[in-house]
């Protein structure tokens, strides 16, 4: 089976608007990765970006189930010795809580260029403002 290849100028691409009021962290990030991927649209191949922008509004209201909020953590390492640190879900929410689904998305995306591509078409906010109103986009709801 080949795989196919499509024309970038014939590649089309929407604006999706997703608020994040009490959705569940993980279902929310493996829908987003595979908007992202483009993995939904009928011409979709392996080695190209037909993803999607995704804008994420309210990113501080997203929340996990069961104990993850006390038992998850994040680890961070400055490259120095000993430099390994460790946060909670909760100090990482006050601290900065994009980050948390931007490592969420980024461990589902390829470690490769063409994930570093397709991660930047996300755009995640904290309030329910964003400066995207001129691309129109369509909200989504998961």
């Amino acid at each position: 089976m080949e795989t196919n290849i499509v024309p970038l100028k014939s590649i089309k691409r929407k604006w999706y608007l997703i608020d994040a009021t009490n959705l569940i962290l993980g279902r929310s990030v493996s829908t987003l990765a595979s908007l992202l991927t483009g993995k939904g649209k009928p011409e979709f191949s392996p080695n190209q970006d037909h993803g999607d922008y995704c804008i994420v509004i309210n990113a501080e209201k997203i929340r996990v189930t069961g104990k993850k909020a006390e038992m998850k953590t994040y680890f961070h390492h400055t490259k120095h010795p000993g430099g390994g640190r460790v946060r909670t879900y909760k100090k990482q929410m006050q601290l900065d809580c994009t980050k948390i689904l931007t490592h969420a998305i980024g461990g589902m995306l390829p470690k490769s260029k063409l994930g570093r591509a397709m991660a930047k078409k996300l755009f995640i906010y904290k309030g329910d403002k964003h400066p995207h109103a001129a691309q129109k986009p369509t909200p989504l709801a998961l």
